[in-house]
């Protein structure tokens, strides 16, 4: 279940920030930069930011 909800979070955060690129500013293109070498790394390394702020804050072991 946690890697279903990782998957929804990086997939809207690549959404959110090609329309806020659009409509506000280019520079949003940096977050969906960001969210692509977040995955890539975390495909390499086996670890994944978003997988231990789910662990800590929201308790989630599955």
């Amino acid at each position: 279940m946690r890697e279903r909800i990782i998957r929804g979070i990086a997939g809207t955060l690549v959404l959110v920030s090609i329309l806020l690129a659009f409509y506000v500013n280019i520079n949003w293109l940096l977050l969906t930069a960001f969210v692509g070498l977040n995955l890539l790394q975390s495909s390499i390394t086996k670890w994944c930011l978003m997988d231990d702020i789910l662990k800590k804050v929201f308790k989630m072991d599955n």
